[in-house]
């Protein structure tokens, strides 16, 4: 509950800090003007940190062109842009959300049935809600809408296992590599690092092999076994990454609950994973994104039904002749959550990856 709390109130603190910071920005400038003003400032040491500030905005733009540009061809109805420089334009003539529809899909809360009984009485009987449609594909000439939705339930039914079974493994491996001193622990700390360097060499050589076994037992259509597979090639450098993290942490803070009469259990729960916060914040991202947006195991594995978001839109080449302006919709709407997240994410992935888990 404590890590919860943690948690939570860093999200609440980070929003807030969204919500205010034109305020604060604005305030600050004003401040700056006025001790221009008063001489207390040097006119060139504003005009320094204006022509920083302007540089790095221009290679930020330059580095989101591309995204840009695929946004243009989303809203161009045709996407022409994307195959030939020519057809490019900083702004659509006739700009269109219906590719974004078409990705979408129908919004609908289907009707269903909810049993309401009267207090005190015997008296029950059953009420079907109505249908609520939120937004309707036909209304914006859109047929038929993509598989999306599908695709995404897909790709979140193999996140989250993945996420479970991999913090599961990463959790207590990490304390005990960090904390506990036994047999062969030299050696499995060297098997990590081992693994961690060669893992993506090693990554397509074992494909086969586990291909070969999943097809033998059957499971290699399953989603779940497919998260078994993430979770196991993202255990070896996560783990690394929050031993490393957990190492930061005093071990006087440890001892000075267990004076306090708490159990073992209790340590780990309220002293090292909050104070670990961010590493763990660091290390979900990276399982979650292996389990999001991984290609190649997943095509090979998974048959048509179970397709994830990256094969899913892998797929719209084969299946619509390449349809850019739709392409480039259904990535944009794949890839939204996962820019989101980072720059959300930003302050704990910088904490995470300090290798320290003491601030200051």
């Amino acid at each position: 509950m404590g890590l919860l709390r943690n948690i939570t109130r860093q999200v609440a603190d980070d929003a807030k800090t969204v919500a205010t910071q034109p305020v604060r920005t604005a305030r600050e400038w004003r401040h700056t003007v006025e001790q221009v003003r008063r001489g207390e400032l040097p006119p060139s040491e504003v005009l320094k940190v204006v022509a920083g500030t302007a540089g790095a905005l221009v290679v930020v733009l330059l580095l989101l062109f591309p995204i840009y540009w695929i946004l243009m061809a989303a809203l161009s109805g045709s996407g022409a842009s994307l195959y030939t420089s020519s057809s490019f334009q900083l702004l659509p003539e006739q700009p269109t959300l219906q590719p974004f529809v078409w990705v979408i899909g129908d919004l609908i809360v289907p009707s269903y049935q909810v049993a309401v009984g009267i207090p005190l009485t015997d008296l029950a009987f059953v009420v079907d809600t109505p249908e609520v449609t939120f937004l309707d594909a036909s209304a914006h000439g859109v047929d038929r809408p993509s598989d999306f939705k599908h695709f995404l339930w897909n790709s979140i039914t193999v996140a989250i296992p993945t996420v479970i079974i991999a913090m599961c493994l990463i959790i207590p491996a990490s304390y005990a590599l960090s904390r506990k001193e036994f047999l062969f622990r030299r050696k499995v700390l060297f098997a990590y690092v081992l693994l961690t360097q060669v893992g993506g060499g090693l990554g397509v050589a074992l494909l086969i092999g586990m291909y070969a076994i999943y097809v033998q037992f059957g499971i290699n259509d399953s989603k779940l076994a497919l998260a078994v597979y993430y979770a196991a090639t993202a255990v070896p450098f996560n783990t690394w990454l929050l031993k490393t993290y957990m190492d930061g942490i005093p071990v006087s803070y440890e001892e000075a609950a267990v004076v306090d009469g708490a159990p073992p259990w209790r340590v780990v729960t309220e002293v090292i994973l909050p104070m670990s916060a961010a590493g763990l914040t660091t290390i979900f991202i990276f399982i979650f994104l292996t389990g999001w947006t991984e290609f190649v195991v997943a095509q090979t594995l998974l048959g048509t039904d179970n397709y994830t978001l990256p094969v899913g839109l892998y797929a719209l080449v084969e299946e619509y002749s390449i349809p850019w302006a739709r392409f480039s919709a259904f990535a944009l709407t794949f890839a939204t959550p996962i820019m989101l997240v980072y720059l959300f994410a930003q302050r704990y992935i910088e904490g995470g990856l300090s290798f320290s888990g003491m601030e200051g």
